[in-house]
């Protein structure tokens, strides 16, 4: 039986945001029609349905009526080339860390911050700030001991990636992974087609991902990972991993409880999550699936 992936907070957010996304010059006939199909898509919803399989159903409603879909290209190019700028700053500080898996993962969970599908606006003024006090995001020690002793171990690890920007974070997490498990084999995966700022090859290879990961994408225009949805190759390396790290609320909300060994690492961007979780608003989290 699939868990119940739909939450009210999430319809409505999604409804409130397409009074937004109205093309210039529209009549309000027009708007009126779009956002009627978009109430009936979340009310004939099945509840297994999660936030990100919504927004891809929407986005066909965009496309079918107004000949358009949101092109997030600029701001991904812009972002990967803001965190590549900062690269080597943070990498430095990492080697002089007591700990820089733990450093690590808190720069891939502050990276999470950069998500134009949970919020509308990305401060890059509280990015940076957020960045400079990294070491003070807190961890859950027993998550983080449990990961890390899984990490040392395993020999297949799966690295589902999340958005623009945030790559390059996840980079040096995947970079200190291997070097505290030179035995290790990392495949990062990132989504199969252009979705919201989601992280695609064009990313990967902007960014160098694959100086630490061997790179693949899921074949996937959905913001998250839907296992009956990805490609068999993306299938096989999931069901292959000794251990996955999930980037990203969309992954937490279409992974969740799928009984995988999965590490989720994500920030809470909004009321639901942080609600959820009881924490503030940019708290980041990390939790095993069997905890969640």
């Amino acid at each position: 039986m699939q868990p119940i992936r739909l939450h009210p907070q999430c319809m409505s957010c999604l409804l409130k945001k397409q009074l937004d996304h109205f093309p210039q010059g529209i009549s309000e006939e027009e708007q009126i029609a779009y956002m009627q199909r978009v109430l009936r898509t979340l009310a004939d919803a099945p509840k297994t349905a999660s936030a990100p399989v919504l927004v891809r159903a929407i986005g066909k409603i965009q496309k079918q009526m107004f000949g358009y879909e949101e092109d997030f290209s600029e701001v991904k190019t812009h972002f990967n080339r803001v965190m590549l700028e900062r690269e080597e700053e943070m990498r430095e500080t990492l080697r002089r860390a007591k700990d820089p898996l733990r450093l690590a993962v808190q720069y891939a969970m502050i990276g999470n911050y950069i998500d134009f599908g949970a919020m509308q606006k990305v401060d890059e003024a509280k990015l940076d700030q957020l960045l400079r006090q990294a070491q003070e995001l807190p961890l859950h020690e027993q998550e983080y001991q449990s990961m890390r002793q899984a990490l040392l171990s395993g020999k297949n690890v799966v690295y589902l990636t999340d958005n623009c920007g945030e790559i390059v974070l996840d980079k040096l997490l995947m970079q200190e992974i291997k070097r505290i498990n030179e035995q290790v084999r990392v495949t990062a995966v990132v989504r199969g087609h252009k979705v919201l700022n989601d992280a695609t090859m064009e990313d990967a290879q902007q960014v160098a991902l694959a100086d630490a990961a061997y790179v693949m994408d899921n074949g996937s225009d959905i913001a998250g990972t839907c296992l009956d949805e990805i490609s068999q190759q993306a299938k096989q390396a999931l069901d292959q991993a000794d251990v996955i790290l999930a980037k990203g609320q969309a992954n937490f909300e279409t992974l969740c409880k799928c009984g995988k060994n999965v590490y989720y690492l994500f920030m809470c961007k909004c009321s639901l999550f942080a609600d959820r979780f009881r924490v503030p608003m940019y708290h980041g989290i990390l939790i095993h699936d069997s905890n969640c």
